[in-house]
């Protein structure tokens, strides 16, 4: 099987002075989930090349047995440096996306157009598209067949306001996930904060934080597995 894994390529934080882009967890869990399973994976974003890293995810409290082995696998960290452009990407070259989160893609991938395509291409292709915590973001211009938004009527979760209240960003966002998602129709459904939280509803699949990351790849693929 063959994923396509597309990262952001923003570094800035809104107007704070900070840097982000993509949450090392988010990246590294579901890597390896696809890797250890023999899928041929492709990393791409917008610009190529390395994305950037949110330097928070890198500090010692966010690190996990992923991103452990990750630090220490020479080959997934040179993959990672040389991320293929996103509008190389097509659907027919892929069986499924998925969308590592972080605060970049709200800046990024939410607006690209070629993004937006994909989305929809697969979709149309009955092929699933996953994405975790922020990068749910990249449904907010998805279209579906009916002309009606992608997640109109759909069960999803992302990052919920009272996380992003949490870690104190929800005066940075340029705009909340758990508000865009229902105002574009969808049933954003959420755990308790922090807790590992995936919904599947028909070729969508959405994890709300970080540490629903390697669950939501598992889910991903056996949903691939069962159409084999």
């Amino acid at each position: 099987m063959k994923i396509l894994m597309v990262l952001t390529s923003h570094d800035q934080l809104g107007d704070s002075g900070e840097k982000t882009g993509f949450w090392l967890e988010e990246f590294a869990a579901p890597y390896y989930v696809f890797h250890d399973a023999g899928a041929d994976v492709t990393l791409a974003s917008p610009a190529g090349g390395q994305p950037p890293l949110d330097p928070k995810s890198a500090a010692a409290d966010a690190q996990t047995p992923a991103t452990a082995r990750f630090n220490q696998d020479a080959d997934a960290q040179q993959r990672l440096a040389h991320t293929q452009r996103l509008n190389d990407m097509r659907e027919r070259d892929f069986d499924a996306i998925f969308y590592p989160g972080g605060h970049g893609p709200l800046w990024d991938l939410a607006e690209d157009p070629h993004s937006v395509l994909l989305i929809e291409q697969f979709i149309h292709a009955e092929k699933p598209v996953a994405a975790v915590c922020h990068a749910p973001a990249v449904f907010r211009h998805s279209i579906a067949a009916n002309g009606e938004p992608l997640v109109k009527g759909k069960r999803v979760t992302a990052f919920s306001n009272s996380e992003e209240e949490a870690v104190g960003l929800s005066k940075v966002v340029p705009f909340s996930l758990e508000d865009m998602l229902s105002e574009r129709g969808a049933v954003y459904q959420k755990a308790e904060d922090w807790a590992s939280h995936i919904v599947c509803d028909g070729l969508i699949f959405t994890g709300q934080n970080p540490a629903s990351s390697a669950a939501l790849a598992e889910a991903l693929l056996a949903h691939l597995a069962k159409g084999s």
